[in-house]
């Protein structure tokens, strides 16, 4: 971050959570934002901690918003969160690691805490989930829609990001 007063941050933040929340309800108008299989667009975002740390606050109040919409109340909204919160610190922490040049392993994180948080909160809240294969199906089917969110859209956004020259009039560290 560039700026030493932090209206940067604060603006990055927030555009990112509004971009956030914006992209997790087009996802729902499709069916594709809430349950065991979802590919949000807005998990996309989740590559954003490698440019700059407010993704981090920005994907967590996009998450806490987005998921007022969510079928499991509360739990999605809290549990979720922090899932997020846990990812985008995590994303951020494998910054430095590229593969051929793409933070595959940044992307990775987004994938395997929500797969066990919202795979979790499926088998403890609906019955169907119930069980060791439920929880494994919940775990499974969010693991897919991420992957394809976070490790295929995320790094198509994250090449395009850096190619595109966007990163400098965006004031992205990186």
């Amino acid at each position: 971050m560039k700026s030493k007063n932090g209206i940067t941050y604060i603006a990055q933040a927030g555009v990112i959570a509004a971009l956030y929340v914006a992209l997790t309800y087009i996802s729902a108008a499709f069916n594709l934002a809430y349950g065991p299989f979802q590919i949000r667009l807005s998990e996309m975002l989740t590559i954003l901690p490698v440019f700059t740390p407010a993704a981090i606050p920005g994907l967590v109040i996009g998450c806490v918003i987005g998921n007022l919409g969510s079928p499991l109340g509360i739990v999605d909204i809290i549990f979720g969160s922090v899932a997020t919160l846990i990812a985008a610190i995590l994303t951020r922490s494998f910054k430095p690691y590229k593969i051929k040049g793409l933070p595959v392993l940044s992307a990775l994180p987004p994938i395997i805490v929500n797969a066990l948080v919202i795979g979790l909160e499926l088998y403890i809240m609906l019955p169907a989930y119930a069980g060791l294969i439920g929880f494994t199906y919940g775990v499974l089917s969010v693991a897919a829609g991420q992957l394809i969110a976070c490790l295929g859209l995320g790094l198509v956004l994250y090449v395009a990001i850096e190619k595109s020259g966007v990163k400098k009039s965006l004031h992205f560290e990186s």
